[in-house]
């Protein structure tokens, strides 16, 4: 069982680096399933294109990579449990490598694969307590993508505790640890990373115009080029006059889970980062099919929940049901002309039904754990009634 654990990892990343040199790439390349407009690898090229040859790539508005731009997840399994087991191991890489949602997206060169493995870097660094390279990290993801920005809480909370599953065994975060010089000058690194970070794509632009073309694009959502996120056709059918009312909306919802699941999991600060992936990939402004993809492989890292679970099918289904729509909609809508733009958004609800009903699942099974642990270690619950 070891040996075939050992023999999994590099097989799997030979099948990809295989199939990375079949068609499929060129193929799959101009995919907006795949990719978006902040991660397209074509918008990618014609922006290096247009930096060699003179032209602000940022002056055409169809540019939304940074400028720096141009020019490991089966360690968990380990950081999860007091023991480690190569098969353990071997389903959490499996559990990423194998996920169609996350290699078709490499496939497309979307470089969305980059932004996935700096936050999984951030966190690996953050259970192996080692707080520079976890907000280094970090702050380079949030270059990349803002949204990860808000796994700054979770994050520092695993840097002050441990990554050890306490789903079972809940207690209150240290209130001390939270007021702490140790936590101020965390946050402050973080605030200089991400400065410099800053600083540098200015001066390698030659100015701030990336800013609105990139963050910006998150923010005030200037290419409505469809995507499997919920924003492009609401806002594609909005007023004008409503606009910025609902751009507030929509971008509060990245924020406003945050602190709720924090502090609801502050014993298990690692949980608290797996369900915000789950906000992610619902509420993100250009989401894509590997925000989802993220979400449903860092599930491996928690097999204590799998019992608690209590529609795992259901949204499971519903993940098979939109994957399939998606791309028939889509061709239907775009190249047979016998759809609309309404058949394919109606795929995407069905795909925020399954991130939804996914996350709410999770979030439940992850409370639920705790009564079902503290049973096991021989608690007593009564119900009281008055």
């Amino acid at each position: 069982m070891a040996l075939s654990a050992q023999l999994a990892f590099p097989a799997l990343v030979a099948a990809r680096l295989l199939l990375a040199l079949s068609p499929l790439p060129d193929i799959l390349k101009d995919d907006n399933q795949l990719s978006s407009p902040l991660t397209s690898y074509s918008r990618l090229r014609e922006g290096i294109y247009l930096f060699r040859n003179g032209i602000d790539p940022y002056a055409g508005g169809t540019f939304r990579h940074m400028p720096w731009r141009r020019g490991r997840s089966c360690g968990y399994g380990r950081a999860r449990s007091k023991t480690s087991g190569a098969g353990r191991e071997g389903i959490v890489a499996a559990s990423y490598l194998l996920n169609p949602y996350l290699f078709l997206s490499s496939l497309a060169l979307s470089t969305s694969t980059f932004e996935n493995a700096l936050v999984l870097l951030a966190l690996m660094f953050a259970c192996e307590g080692r707080p520079s390279p976890a907000l280094l990290t970090l702050a380079l993801s949030a270059q990349l993508s803002l949204p990860t920005a808000l796994l700054l809480p979770a994050i520092t909370m695993l840097l002050l505790t441990t990554p050890l599953s306490q789903l079972a065994t809940p207690r209150a975060f240290p209130t001390a640890q939270v007021f702490s010089k140790r936590t101020g000058r965390m946050l402050a690194e973080f605030g200089t990373y991400f400065a410099v970070l800053t600083a540098a794509a200015t001066i390698a632009a030659g100015g701030m115009s990336w800013a609105e073309n990139t963050w910006g694009a998150g923010l005030a959502l200037p290419d409505l080029t469809p995507n499997p996120g919920l924003w492009w056709y609401f806002f594609t059918e909005m007023f004008d006059y409503f606009r910025p009312f609902f751009l507030v909306v929509f971008s509060v919802h990245l924020v406003i889970y945050v602190v709720p699941l924090c502090v609801k999991f502050q014993h298990d600060p690692l949980y608290a980062a797996f369900l915000l992936f789950g906000v992610f990939a619902v509420f993100k402004p250009y989401a894509t099919l590997p925000d989802s993809g993220i979400f449903i492989s860092m599930l491996s890292l928690f097999p204590e929940v799998y019992p608690y679970l209590r529609y795992p099918l259901v949204t499971a289904l519903l993940h098979v049901h939109a994957s399939a729509l998606l791309p028939l909609f889509h061709h239907l809508w775009t190249r047979a002309g016998t759809g609309n733009a309404n058949f394919f958004y109606a795929s995407t609800l069905v795909l925020g039904l399954a991130g939804g009903g996914a996350l709410i699942d999770c979030a439940w099974a992850g409370l639920r754990v705790a009564i079902g642990g503290a049973g096991k270690e021989g608690a007593e619950w009564v119900v009281v009634q008055e």
